[in-house]
């Protein structure tokens, strides 16, 4: 499944790629995050809560932040597993600045497998989409109050 999006915030790129990269920040604006701890070597691991249809689970995995050109952009790597199936992917985020604002792009590919893919395929797009939108409006919001 491909994702893109892109998102507007009203700061600077610095300031924005400050937020992305506070693991506090990204585990409170992440849906379902319960745990984002470091491992060294900018990777992480982490354990969501996700819900698709009628199919509940918890993942556990890691997210690997690769290639990083500070402020501007960076490859995200994730792999990760639950009961409910797999998830498996990349994405690269951009930032640009444009005057007083930043736009953040987000272009990937996603693998989902098992109970969650069968059960939920037709509804994974949208579910990617909208917890995109929540991830993106909580960095949003942390990164212009300067939280």
């Amino acid at each position: 499944m491909q994702i893109s999006a892109s998102y507007t915030f009203d700061a600077p790129a610095t300031q924005v790629w400050n937020t992305l990269m506070d693991t506090a920040i990204v585990c409170s604006c992440l849906p379902g995050c319960r745990e984002l701890r470091p491992l060294g070597g900018d990777k992480y691991e982490a354990e969501l809560s996700v819900a698709v249809s009628a199919i509940t689970g918890t993942f556990k995995g890691t997210i690997a932040i690769e290639d990083q050109v500070p402020p501007r952009s960076y490859k995200m790597v994730v792999e990760g597993s639950g009961g409910a199936g797999f998830v498996r992917g990349h994405s690269t985020i951009t930032l640009t600045e444009d005057g007083s604002k930043t736009v953040l792009d987000v272009a990937g590919d996603v693998q989902v497998g098992g109970a969650v893919a069968r059960v939920g395929q037709r509804l994974l797009s949208g579910v990617s989409k909208m917890m995109m939108d929540r991830f993106f409006e909580c960095l949003r919001q942390r990164a212009t109050s300067g939280l």
